[in-house]
């Protein structure tokens, strides 16, 4: 049956967690019997529970017949009006809601979508149309653009950029390399970034509004991550915070990271009104919107004080577990660009005896039972790291530290 499907999607790579996990599971058995039950640093989520207050007013919401009909595709009116809210409250930006905001089902979900939408599906790659998408960064991003039938071209986020490239040499780098500049239709940014938990200064974001402008492309932000922060110092922006941006960019906010609700698959873009408003329309042809409970349950958290006290409490919880694995491994020699201010990834360059990110991270998973994620899985541009991911208690954590340490692996 394979011939019967597009030669985009047969072209998808599996997902590098999938794999990780597969993997994991063949040697389960092996690594009981010599005391080393694998534990994951590898998946990207939060395995705590999300807010006791979410969970009570889905419970209730669940009892009123209304709430089990169709919802509304762009979202329930006290939804769309509680982000607006969160968006004044959290970053001063005013957003309208009846024209600025469209409800998603997961921020991955809306970001497939709107590439979806900008992508006029070609053959030859010359006439493919462009996104530029940062490298490294979250897997999927390249293959959402693959299998609408574009073309993904990187903007290289590295140590010696500040993992904040200069965007005018991007697109010369583009035309240099025959593309025709015509073809880019958005700017991708992502921050704080996975994998690397780099932030972007608020100067950066203007470069970026300008640079859109300037070319006439669309950016698109994914801020899944904004508010998993430190230090109030340190407090991730939005795009919308420049002067102008809704002229030209859209944002994507998520209720996983923030509030450990992976599963519930709800969150939100907004942003330029003509954009939602085309993106809106494309999304009541594929699905009939997010169910009225979550999103209702969804509001109230962001009406409340709950909200923000489940924050605090998540991101100091995260903070430690940073503390605790970032002198772990420092003690162990290992080097990490970037000591991260938000999110709960490490970005750590591989020890000076590999010369390949897979082979480290295999031989961690074969001898240790550590999952981690190779850096090539992310993009060429993160060979020779790999990525942590600190959700784990703190007691697998100092577990993982211990069996590096007896079995090895150690930066030198």
């Amino acid at each position: 049956m394979r011939e019967l499907f597009n030669e985009n999607v047969n072209s998808i790579e599996t997902y590098i967690m999938f794999k990780i996990n597969e993997r994991a599971a063949e040697l389960k058995e092996e690594l009981i019997k010599k005391g080393r039950e694998p534990i994951s640093l590898a998946m990207g989520a939060p395995t705590c529970r999300p807010p006791q207050f979410v969970i009570d007013e889905l419970k209730k919401l669940l009892d009123i017949d209304s709430m089990h009909t169709y919802s509304s595709p762009r979202g329930e009116k006290a939804f769309l009006e509680a982000v607006s809210n969160r968006m004044k409250k959290r970053f001063n930006v005013n957003i309208n809601p009846k024209n600025e905001i469209c409800s998603l089902i997961g921020s991955k979900e809306g970001i497939a979508n709107i590439i979806r939408a900008l992508i006029n599906p070609a053959h030859d790659i010359k006439d493919k149309d462009i996104i530029l998408t940062p490298n490294p960064s979250y897997a999927s991003y390249k293959e959402m653009v693959k299998v609408s039938g574009g073309l993904s071209y990187s903007v290289p986020l590295l140590e010696e950029n500040n993992f904040m490239p200069n965007l005018d040499e991007v697109w010369e780098n583009l035309i240099k390399d025959g593309y025709n500049p015509e073809k880019v239709k958005a700017l991708l940014v992502n921050y704080p970034s996975n994998p690397l938990g780099a932030t972007a200064t608020l100067d950066y974001y203007k470069k970026a509004v300008e640079f859109c402008k300037k070319h006439h492309i669309l950016l698109i932000g994914d801020s899944a991550y904004c508010d998993l922060y430190y230090e109030e110092k340190d407090k991730p922006h939005s795009i919308l915070e420049v002067e102008g941006a809704k002229d030209i960019a859209v944002e994507f906010f998520s209720f996983s990271k923030p509030y450990a609700m992976t599963g519930w698959r709800l969150g939100w873009v907004c942003g330029n009104a003509e954009a939602i408003g085309i993106f809106c329309k494309q999304k009541t042809t594929i699905d009939t919107g997010v169910f009225k409970g979550i999103q209702l349950a969804g509001a109230n958290l962001l009406n409340s004080d709950e909200a923000d006290k489940y924050n605090m409490w998540l991101n100091s919880e995260f903070k430690r577990k940073r503390d605790l694995f970032v002198n772990g491994l420092k003690n162990l020699g290992f080097e990490i660009p970037v000591i991260p201010n938000a999110t709960f990834y490490l970005w750590v360059k591989i020890p000076k005896c590999y010369n390949s990110s897979e082979k480290f991270c295999a031989d961690l998973l074969e001898k240790s039972g550590i999952m981690v994620v190779p850096g090539e899985g992310f993009g060429d541009n993160g060979k020779g790291y790999f990525r942590v991911s600190y959700v784990c208690s703190d007691e697998k954590l100092q577990e993982v530290l211990d069996r590096m340490e007896k079995d090895g692996f150690k930066y030198l």
